[in-house]
């Protein structure tokens, strides 16, 4: 048998800040706390249903003393499933979200992000429906 991708782990400053932005970008819920963690996700992992089939990982925020000094060498990338791309970069400087220059160069189809502790990532094309 092989390993299941379960979770994505974030350092932060702040759990209880960072996840609550993410459940807003994501549609997420809150599925367990503890002492400096958050854990959000969309469903609740039970071994189980990890056992029996491949399922979304979970974001799990914790807290650490230092700060983000460089760039991020993993970062999420988000498409907009019920907006264009334009309007979701909107919502999410709305949350606390803020556009960043690491490099990327004009003219690319996604736009690079941060979320309020400064993590980067992606907005990709728009999944939405045409209209």
């Amino acid at each position: 048998m092989t390993s299941r991708f379960t979770e994505l782990t974030v350092d932060c400053h702040d759990p209880e800040r960072l996840a609550a932005f993410w459940c807003a970008v994501l549609d997420f819920e809150v599925i367990d706390r503890g002492e400096d963690k958050v854990e959000i996700g969309s469903w609740v992992p039970t071994v189980e249903a990890v056992r029996a089939r491949q399922m979304p990982p979970t974001l799990v925020f914790i807290r650490v003393p230092e700060g983000k000094t460089a760039k991020n060498r993993l970062h999420l990338d988000v498409s907009p499933i019920d907006r264009g791309t334009d309007e979701e970069v909107e919502r999410l400087l709305a949350l606390g979200a803020t556009t960043v220059d690491v490099g990327q160069g004009p003219g690319r189809s996604w736009v690079v992000m941060a979320d309020p502790e400064g993590n980067e990532f992606d907005v990709l094309r728009t999944l939405a429906a045409p209209e």
